[in-house]
């Protein structure tokens, strides 16, 4: 029987969605008979993997340090296979604007964007609105400033004793339509979901607070738009280099018949209110099928 470690917690802006993907996580390990015990991680994990000496890690943490290919590097420095994407592919992925880079050169439709700092966006527009404001190493839309054309600028929040989320920004070309996501569980993209919801856009309550969001799944949406988004998850995911489960979020702007990949999830959410157990269970595929899946293809040099 493996014995399995699965570390989730940490101390990034996302450590509460970590913390819920962890222990659901466990459960399904446990449920699926594999040895399976927590770690909530500290800055002294190193010691805590090797008290638990596990066979293998499954990876339950998410934002900065947890998916950005900090821990991945620690994985491989302990050699022990772990799962997810390894150290480079994370560290791109997490990069907003890096990541942007690859999937131009695989041939994806990405949204313009330029690169300002805390102080040039509370300044003054960097584009003309309506535009949307990202921290580059951020997830869960930690940070994210919707810009209207109305508005004089997001300098009130950026300025704000209370943001946590870097100077590192980036403001991207807002595109409406629809929001879409896929699921890519190793060569395979599993479906096309729409999200909905009444807030001005897909944010932190609406992905994870009860009855923020409404996930479509399969997506209404013509059959050809399914197909390009599929191939379109697939594509980003190997361009990326990512192994194991990932996670693609577009905009599908229908009067344009445009299609266009926000980023790419190397870690995504597994929690009772997340898009790839949706979509895994829509396949047939039941939670503690994926978290067994998920185990036996860890690796290290990933």
């Amino acid at each position: 029987m493996k014995r399995v470690a699965v570390v989730y917690g940490g101390w990034s802006s996302e450590r509460e969605v970590s913390l819920s993907s962890g222990e659901q996580m466990l459960r399904a390990a446990q449920a699926a008979g594999y040895d399976a015990v927590g770690i909530d991680a500290s800055r002294d994990l190193a010691s805590q993997i090797a008290a638990e000496k596990p066979d293998v890690i499954l990876n339950g943490l998410h934002g900065p340090w947890g998916e950005d290919g900090c821990v991945q590097g620690l994985f491989e420095i302990l050699a022990i296979p772990y799962t997810h994407s390894g150290v480079t592919a994370s560290a791109i992925a997490m990069d907003k604007r890096k990541s942007k880079a690859v999937y131009k050169q695989a041939g994806l439709d990405v949204a313009d964007d330029v690169a300002v700092t805390r102080a040039e966006a509370a300044r003054a527009h960097p584009i003309k609105p309506p535009y949307v404001i990202k921290p580059v190493n951020e997830g869960s839309s930690f940070g994210v400033v919707f810009v209207r054309e109305e508005n004089n600028g997001p300098s009130q929040l950026l300025l704000s004793d209370e943001w946590a989320y870097g100077d590192n920004l980036m403001a991207e070309e807002y595109i409406p339509g629809r929001e879409l996501t896929v699921a890519v569980i190793g060569d395979r993209a599993l479906a096309v979901t729409e999200i909905t919801t009444l807030r001005e856009f897909y944010d932190f309550d609406a992905k994870y607070a009860a009855g923020g969001s409404r996930h479509v799944v399969p997506a209404d949406i013509p059959e050809p738009v399914t197909k390009r988004a599929l191939e379109a998850a697939l594509k980003a995911h190997q361009a990326l280099g990512c192994r194991g489960v990932s996670r693609s979020d577009f905009r599908f702007d229908e009067k344009k018949d445009r299609l266009v990949i926000l980023e790419t999830n190397t870690q995504p959410g597994m929690t009772p209110t997340s898009l790839v157990p949706e979509q895994a269970a829509y396949t047939g595929m039941t939670f503690e099928a994926l978290v067994a899946w998920m185990i036996e293809d860890a690796s290290c040099r990933r």
